[in-house]
């Protein structure tokens, strides 16, 4: 995505650094601008996650059918010699995390990162991030940038935020992702992180995931996971640390219209959603219906649960350390629920 908007001098925020460094007399108001950088900054992750994929295959095919034919085809030949690249640790870029453009994505919410314990280089770990929200702004920040300065609140740990598979069979914005240390939501990827990887490795699992998406409102403080236990059994397979990760304000970001269930509408949604593996939402924001509104979004990283190494887990082993888990994150919510404006009386709802 900043490949094609930031990428014009060599480094991926220079447009936006160069406008920055204008004199101010050539602006009526240095804030008002930084608030346009802050939002053509949010608004270029947002297009590119939702359309950069399907315009670059529609450009590759385009080319292929031009007589510029031969750049389409070595690129295609280079996707298939890459093709399992995402699968075996991806091709992370410091360069690409540090991009001046992720601050002014931070300070448009803004996005903040809050550790609470220290985190050993020589563990691995699992994150169970909460909640989804619509575009998990608050992941993507904190853990597919430097933005937050994770590297420098956790050192010797390198974050890998786990997303949708298909996204990485789309052209250049697999490379887009990978760049950002992201990589697939598949037992594959995963498991090459935790085991042939060495150490210091953090994977960071959306565990509510598409279903979570759909109940998503501002104001509403409620996770999907009674029944989500595969992360668990991952973690006792890799003798991975359980680390819980709440996100206030995450779903403040956008307004959804929620279906009730047994909606035509809701059938509709889970439907696409089993066959896409992601959910539709019909949302809106602060401003074209696509701006998010301009809301707090505070990530806390909560106590890591030491979890044993164990290569066939019984049932009743993932059913303890799946109910310390959930103990942990209803702990670090009503820990800290009261400092980022909710109520004591406020709850966390756990389906």
């Amino acid at each position: 995505q900043n490949v094609v908007l930031f990428a014009f001098r060599g480094t991926g925020s220079s447009i936006l650094s160069a406008l920055q460094d204008l004199p101010s007399g050539l602006w009526p108001c240095t804030s008002k601008m930084e608030k346009h950088l802050q939002v053509i900054s949010v608004m270029q992750w947002v297009i590119s996650f939702l359309a950069l994929g399907a315009a670059c295959t529609a450009l590759l095919i385009y080319i292929f059918c031009t007589d510029c034919w031969l750049i389409a085809a070595i690129y295609i030949a280079w996707l298939i010699f890459d093709w399992n690249t995402p699968k075996q640790g991806g091709r992370r870029s410091s360069w690409v995390r540090n991009w001046t453009v992720w601050t002014y994505f931070r300070d448009y919410f803004p996005v903040r990162l809050i550790k609470t314990h220290d985190l050993l280089p020589s563990r691995n770990y699992i994150f169970g991030y909460h909640p989804h929200g619509i575009f998990c702004f608050g992941g993507f920040c904190n853990f597919g940038t430097e933005a937050t300065g994770f590297s420098k609140k956790f050192p010797g740990i390198k974050p890998s935020l786990a997303t949708l598979a298909g996204n990485f069979r789309f052209p250049i914005l697999r490379d887009y992702l990978m760049s950002g240390g992201i990589c697939p939501v598949n037992r594959n990827s995963i498991d090459y992180l935790l085991s042939q990887n060495g150490t210091g490795n953090a994977v960071i699992i959306v565990v509510g995931g598409a279903a979570e998406s759909l109940q998503c409102t501002p104001g509403l403080n409620s996770v999907t996971l009674k029944n989500r236990k595969g992360f668990v059994r991952l973690a006792l397979r890799k003798g991975a640390d359980l680390v819980p990760v709440y996100s206030f304000g995450e779903n403040d970001a956008y307004k959804q219209v929620i279906f009730n269930e047994g909606t035509v509408w809701r059938s509709l949604q889970k439907k696409l959603q089993k066959m896409l593996g992601f959910a539709p939402c019909l949302f809106f924001g602060s401003s074209w219906g696509i701006v998010p509104f301009s809301k707090p979004i505070t990530t806390i990283v909560g106590e890591p649960i030491t979890v044993p190494k164990i290569e066939d887990a019984s049932e009743e082993a993932v059913d303890l350390y799946h109910a310390m888990y959930i103990k942990s994150l209803q702990c670090l919510f009503d820990k800290y629920k009261t400092r980022f404006g909710l109520k004591e009386s406020d709850i966390l709802h756990i389906h």
